[in-house]
């Protein structure tokens, strides 16, 4: 998959995305923010001041990672002399969306800080492709798998704790269900589909959901045999997510034991590409997942 050259965007387009959640609007109204300063030459130092703040919130602000007041994006238009009328009120639209919580937010109690940003850019991915190592991906679990990966992740949780978590997981999957709904394509490393979790019974309903989930239109899955040696997969899993608005490149996403990695610079992300790449070209092809898994399944 190639980075694609990316078309200019409308705010105004933006906000008609049918799955335009607070995450990517943060991000893309920190693009064309960064879009009209540049154009006009004017500094972040310069910025900052127009909106009685610091040349690292314009960078927080530029990046995504905060929202930001309708009177500062109010102040930076008229700085990057941005007059038209309606043009103002769709930026300023997008700046009141920007700002509104995100469903994940009522888990936040039981969600990593780092956690929520993955969430919003699953929401408005069109393509979600992921490389798994030990674990089924999590848009993938069942309940009684999650629950078992959930206890080995957090084993200091209470019940309650660990049902939000499961909870929290349910519904992030919810979005391979829904109307334009992102492809995912996942490749799992045979260990992760043979290491048990659980009993019996929760690995072979995990096999059983994953045979099924792969006849969706929306689900490639692959199989990374044993066959294959060694992965050039940096030892770890990955997720690569592709969005069709034209200010948003492709986000490597690389999740660690208490943290999270999001890579977004065009050279790192084009690295990654080529290993996930390689890794589909080597993999068991698409048509032959479902007997491998059948196999397994016949082995519980």
């Amino acid at each position: 998959m190639e980075a694609q050259p990316r078309r200019e965007a409308s705010p105004g387009r933006i906000l008609d995305h049918p799955r335009g959640g607070p995450t990517i609007l943060r991000i893309v109204l920190g693009t064309q923010l960064r879009r009209l300063r540049e154009e006009q030459g004017i500094s972040r130092e310069a910025a900052g001041d127009a909106i009685r703040g610091s040349h690292a919130k314009i960078s927080r602000l530029e990046l995504g990672r905060v929202g930001c007041k309708e009177r500062d994006v109010a102040d930076l238009l008229t700085l990057y002399e941005v007059w038209d009328r309606q043009q103002r009120e769709e930026y300023l639209e997008l700046a009141r969306q920007a700002g509104s919580p995100g469903w994940w937010q009522k888990y936040s109690d039981v969600m990593s800080p780092w956690f929520d940003r993955l969430l919003g850019l699953e929401e408005a991915a069109s393509v979600i492709r992921t490389y798994e190592v030990q674990f089924v991906p999590g848009l993938l679990q069942t309940r009684d798998y999650a629950r078992e990966v959930i206890r080995l992740g957090h084993p200091r949780d209470d019940s309650r704790r660990s049902e939000r978590r499961i909870e929290l997981r349910m519904e992030r999957q919810s979005i391979l269900d829904q109307p334009h709904s992102p492809r995912l394509w996942a490749v799992m490393d045979e260990a992760a589909l043979r290491r048990p979790l659980g009993s019996r019974e929760v690995m072979r309903a995990q096999l059983e959901h994953l045979i099924e989930i792969a006849q969706q239109p929306n689900v490639t899955l692959q199989i990374a045999p044993f066959s294959m040696g060694g992965l050039a997969a940096a030892g770890g899993p990955v997720t690569i997510l592709r969005f069709l608005e034209p200010d948003l490149p492709d986000i490597v996403y690389l999740e660690q034991l208490t943290s999270s990695l999001y890579l977004e610079k065009r050279d790192e992300v084009e690295g990654y590409l080529v290993v996930m790449d390689r890794l589909c070209a080597m993999a068991e092809p698409p048509n032959s997942t479902a007997a491998f898994l059948e196999k397994l399944l016949s082995e519980y």
